[in-house]
């Protein structure tokens, strides 16, 4: 940096993009040495970036502070309202063309995981198109259940418990309602290398997902998913289009065009 921050919001701002820098984070008394800020002043602003859910300390007390997924997720939202994410739409507009069913791309936001970018295969007929933006529900869809399959299963379970498993009427006939139900689907998941769902969303949907890894150091970066009416994608023909998914996300992930940061291992039991 080539001058001394000073003012709040300068020191702020320098803090975060220090610690863009160091992906593992920094202990309290390194942030303030590097950036030639008080150690009484570096305290009160980490507290307010914590507070804030740009920055989190690992260990408690004397831990590392290190960003949270909260500012990737402001880039990315603007990204995608900009069009930035046409690096890579050519991937899902190929793999929609294929499958003739919708594709999204979502990354993780902390605790949860937002859809920024689609494509729509179907041309005619019955189509699922949500809005973008929108959280995930990790219980039920498959986009979910993908991410959580990464992690271990005390997280997973606790994660999908704060979301909450929704109520009878809420999700689909198939939608795990327990822990031990969807333990057993994060099972499945991993032995599949892709997550499949039918009639856990919605009563009248089939979808597939898969976890995007970093071509470089194979952490979760987002997930990948293709999803339909069941009518028109039964299960047989969701788990062929499997490896054209896993495929298509091994792709993404070797484009690096999803941050490289896993939102699951900034998550804690």
């Amino acid at each position: 940096m080539s001058a001394v921050p000073s003012g709040i919001m300068e020191r702020t701002l320098a803090i975060i993009e220090l610690l863009s820098h160091h992906g593992s984070g920094l202990p309290i008394s390194s942030i303030s040495t590097m950036l030639s800020i008080p150690l009484s002043a570096s305290h009160r602003l980490t507290s307010d970036l914590q507070a804030l859910g740009y920055i989190q300390q690992e260990g408690g007390s004397g831990g590392r502070y290190r960003l949270t997924m909260k500012p990737v997720s402001v880039a990315f939202r603007f990204l995608a309202s900009c069009g930035i994410t046409d690096f890579a739409q050519p991937v899902l507009d190929r793999l929609a063309t294929e499958s003739g069913e919708l594709v999204r791309l979502a990354v993780p936001d902390g605790g949860s995981l937002s859809w920024i970018a689609r494509a729509q295969g179907s041309r005619s007929g019955l189509k699922y198109d949500p809005d973008m933006g929108q959280a995930a529900h990790l219980p039920s869809t498959a986009t979910g259940l993908a991410w959580l399959a990464t992690m271990p299963d005390a997280i997973a379970v606790r994660l999908a418990e704060e979301q909450g498993y929704g109520s009878p009427d809420e999700f689909g006939p198939n939608a795990p309602r327990s822990s031990k139900a969807l333990l057993s689907v994060l099972k499945a998941t991993r032995q599949r290398g892709f997550s499949l769902t039918v009639a856990t969303f919605a009563p009248w949907m089939t979808a597939i997902a898969c976890v995007v890894r970093s071509g470089h150091t194979q952490e979760t970066l987002g997930t990948l998913s293709i999803a339909g009416p069941t009518l028109r994608l039964p299960e047989s023909r969701a788990l062929e289009l499997g490896q054209l998914l896993v495929e298509a996300a091994r792709e993404l992930g070797d484009m690096q065009i999803v941050p490289r940061d896993n939102g699951a291992k900034n998550i804690t039991v």
